[in-house]
């Protein structure tokens, strides 16, 4: 079976002021962990007695909680229909036109393009319960060489699922198709403009249906001379490869988090320096972008020096202040004797085009702009789209946290190492100079 079609972040003061910040965000991120495990508590008390009354009065819901019954049954239909989808998926397999597209492309060593033809999807190492306050938990176990290929097409699942049985799908697929329409022209007629930009919404699209329709329709924005922004491609490789686009994607948070926290030989406050260098031993110069939020910016500009800086094309925002980070970026390119115009500034942090149009005006002087859009152009409908993430909690027997630049977007299930994590930091930044 095809299975790509399947799926589819004076210098005594400044230091001091930056240690002072990262110990303000140790204490907070400390006590928002501490109220929310204690609001987690209390939800499922709740559910526990909310479960127990529905047990006892399902065959004949009272009156009052009719359509909260009816909405337990629907959600537990979405629920069945997700760990079918998610059998489905456990069934595919590379096809061999599939393998020798990938064998072409020049970061892919054909080492792993060889275990990608034995590789296959696990059920056994996904664990599908009810126990979230959502009413659906997923969590998958195993080797990270199999696990960190279950987050993409788990999270394209569930979302699907979610529509197609949650709404009216083909109304939602028409509030879609007009959107799109809007959004093409408005970037063809210049009144936008989003200057190189990629399609980075797999894992929320509103189904694989629609991603097909935005991806196929922004090709052929480069046919024209009308438009001078430019689509260069998309996180989904299998579009990538029908319609003649760069599969395009960086390294993600898991990376640094696993490769940096995930040893516990190393201090986690220098897990970008980990990441980094086991990511240039294994691509040469061919490095891409890298990500600097994992354990805050602050503490990746301590190890992006002059080296990295160098031989990774350009860095990636994905949370906090896009014009703080960029800023801040174009002034570290500049103190390490870095021609901000020869690298890139590459926004991927819930972006639309008006967003976009307005970071391209305000940095492009300076430096290469390019945008990762994700949900609004794979999941743009009347209705919110779903945020939903999947990320590693453990590596290794070990805890891993990402931090990131804007507080809640952090991802850990264990305040106590949040709280070490924070105050490793919090230590290299007042002492290591």
């Amino acid at each position: 079976m095809d299975f790509f079609s399947k799926l589819g972040d004076s210098i005594v003061s400044a230091t001091q002021e930056v240690g002072e910040k990262a110990k303000g965000m140790t204490d907070v991120a400390k006590l928002q962990y501490e109220m929310r495990s204690k609001e987690d508590f209390l939800n499922k008390q709740y559910q526990e007695i909310g479960k127990i009354f529905y047990q006892e009065n399902k065959d004949a819901a009272p009156e009052a909680y009719t359509s909260l019954f009816e909405e337990v049954v629907a959600a537990q239909k979405r629920i069945e229909e997700i760990k079918e989808q998610i059998k489905a998926y456990c069934g595919l397999r590379f096809t061999e036109e599939e393998l020798e597209y990938l064998h072409k492309i020049k970061w892919m060593k054909g080492s792993y393009v060889d275990f990608l033809r034995l590789w296959q999807p696990r059920y056994e190492d996904y664990e599908i319960t009810e126990d979230a306050e959502c009413g659906l938990t997923i969590e998958t176990f195993g080797t990270w060489l199999n696990t960190s290929l279950y987050e993409i097409p788990t999270l394209a699942i569930v979302n699907e699922v979610y529509f197609r049985m949650a709404y009216d799908y083909d109304k939602l697929l028409d509030s879609f198709k007009k959107r799109l329409d809007a959004k093409y022209e408005n970037l063809k007629n210049g009144h936008w403009y989003a200057g190189t930009f990629s399609e980075f919404g797999l894992r929320r699209r509103l189904s694989a249906e629609a991603q097909e329709l935005a991806v196929q329709k922004f090709a052929h924005l480069n046919d024209t001379l009308h438009s001078s922004s430019k689509f260069v491609g998309t996180s989904n490789v299998y579009l990538a490869k029908k319609y003649g686009l760069t599969p395009v994607g960086t390294m993600a948070h898991e990376w640094i988090m696993c490769t940096g926290q995930g040893n516990h030989r190393h201090n986690p406050a220098y897990s970008n320096w980990y990441a980094l260098d086991a990511w240039i031993k294994e691509y040469g110069v061919l490095n891409g972008i890298a990500l600097t939020d994992t354990i805050t910016t602050d503490c990746f500009l301590r190890d992006f020096q002059l080296t990295y800086a160098t031989l990774f094309s350009g860095v990636r925002h994905d949370s906090g202040d896009p014009y703080e980070w960029g800023e801040k970026m174009i002034a570290h390119y500049k103190s390490l004797g870095i021609d901000p115009k020869t690298k890139t500034l590459l926004f991927s942090d819930s972006l639309d085009f008006e967003r976009a149009d307005k970071l391209y005006r305000h940095f492009c002087k300076e430096t290469n702009v390019a945008f990762g859009i994700g949900t609004y152009l794979s999941n743009d409908t009347d209705v919110p789209a779903l945020n939903i993430v999947m990320k590693t909690t453990i590596c290794n027997g070990m805890d891993v946290a990402k931090i990131s630049d804007t507080p809640g977007k952090g991802m850990c299930k264990n305040p106590d190492y949040v709280d070490y994590l924070n105050r490793c930091i919090d230590y290299r930044m007042k002492n290591d100079r």
